[in-house]
This record gives structure tokens, sequence and C-alpha cells, in this order.
């Protein structure tokens, strides 16, 4: 338990598990997303999957997380279904 309340001074905090939650919702859906871009050869799309992949590692609010990630995913299913 000191380990952890020494982390925590340094500026080092465990993520909630709604964050967690969310990383992994939203990569897996951005891998979706990459996959079928690329397979149709629509560049908008494979980069949003990209996007929706890797921006967790640059956002560190949970609510921040879940707005961004809803917006990109929101974009995508537009996207995706506008092709069909």
């Amino acid at each position: 338990m000191d380990e952890l309340k020494l982390l925590e001074s340094l500026g080092l905090v465990l993520p909630t598990p709604a964050y967690i939650l969310g990383a992994i919702v939203f990569g897996i859906f951005g891998y979706v997303a990459f996959r079928h871009g690329k397979k149709q050869k629509r560049t908008p799309l494979v980069w949003t999957g990209v996007v929706l992949m890797l921006y967790p590692y640059a956002i560190s609010e949970t609510w921040l997380l879940w707005v961004i990630g809803a917006a990109l995913s929101g974009w995508v299913i537009v996207t995706w279904n506008a092709s069909e």
C-alpha cells in the first residue's frame, strides 16, 4: 500500500475500470474500422480506425476518453453506412 501512495505522490495514478473498458472497446472498434476501410480502400475510415486505436494513449481523463471515442465511433458509423 505504501508503494501506491509513493507512486501517487510522483503523479502516477492507476486508470479506472471505466477507462480500461473504454480503451478496450474503442480499440476493438477502431481495429474493425481499420480493417474494413483497408478492405474497401477507404482512406478516411482507415485513419479514423487508427486514431480510435491510438488516442487512449494520449488521453488521461476518463470522461474525455468516452466523449472522443463516442464522437469518433459515430463518425465511423456514418462513414461506414455511406459506403453501402
